[in-house]
């Protein structure tokens, strides 16, 4: 790995391959190495590169809760981007890091050539009650420390799923967490989750995105299912793949479907022509 200073932070990355730059954003739950499947399949013909956000080890942890808010993470990927030379990628992102390359697509669109979201909303429906229970998700990591995310995490209803489906994996799933630092998990629950907007704030911008777009939700993931939907119906270029039988990590559940989504979508937004897109 490689770090890179920008916005007053360093971020930690990977690349692997040569070609077009493909982007991944993780989600809360995870991070870059959980994007290793994707990895391994889209490096031979893409750039790939993956990157832990502010607040996840081994990249800066900040002390102060202000400094994780959706506009800053927006912008350290801004910079990140500019940092390694990137005048246009393709944008992948899942859940949190779904809700980050939408809004980095709404703020600066002429950096993305192919987005893709996957996973993202939740907070849209049902606010007041996923607030409070964001709330909660936050106490308990500030209580018991990364055990506090796995305690939050391992019983919810659109991760179950992955548990029973595939075992090994989602202990490999939970083991990650213990490298995770509570203090900018915390944080970035309180300032970046919580203080985002939620997706039907966001429609006329999303009316306006120029770019193809490819919106991915397992038909388990009630927290995202409707605004990701939401998405797909408001974008101009916009196609909706509804994952069965999966929950909300969708490209660890479901890695060779995932994959193959994801991979027809860039051939024909490289190709120049997806949907009612062209270039």
């Amino acid at each position: 790995m490689a770090s890179v200073a920008v916005n007053g932070v360093d971020l930690y990355y990977e690349e692997t391959g040569s070609g077009r730059p493909l982007v991944f954003l993780h989600e809360f739950a995870g991070d870059m190495r959980a994007w290793e499947p994707q990895v391994r399949y889209f490096a031979r013909r893409y750039r790939v590169i993956t990157y832990n956000y502010r607040g996840y080890p081994p990249s800066s942890v900040p002390a102060a809760e202000s400094a994780y808010d959706h506009d800053t993470l927006i912008e350290d990927l801004r910079q990140f981007m500019g940092a390694l030379g990137l005048v246009e990628a393709h944008l992948v992102g899942l859940a949190t890091g779904g809700n980050l390359a939408l809004n980095m697509a709404i703020q600066h669109p002429r950096l993305v050539r192919g987005l893709v979201v996957a996973g993202a909303g939740a907070g849209s429906v049902d606010r007041e009650n996923w607030l409070a229970g964001a709330r909660r998700f936050a106490d308990d990591i500030e209580a018991k420390g990364t055990a506090g995310i796995v305690a939050n995490i391992e019983n919810a209803p659109q991760r179950v799923i992955y548990r029973r489906k595939d075992p090994r994996g989602w202990r490999e799933f939970l083991a990650r967490m213990a490298g995770f630092s509570a203090i900018g998990t915390a944080h970035m629950m309180r300032n970046a989750l919580m203080g985002r907007k939620p997706v039907f704030d966001l429609k006329d911008r999303i009316a306006a995105l120029p770019m193809p777009i490819l919106v991915m939700v397992g038909d388990r993931d009630a927290p995202a299912f409707d605004a990701c939907r939401f998405v797909a119906s408001h974008a101009p270029h916009a196609g909706l793949a509804v994952v069965p039988m999966c929950g909300h990590t969708l490209n660890s559940e479901e890695p060779a479907l995932f994959n193959a989504h994801v991979a027809q979508f860039l051939a024909a937004v490289d190709s120049g022509r997806w949907g009612t897109w062209s270039a």
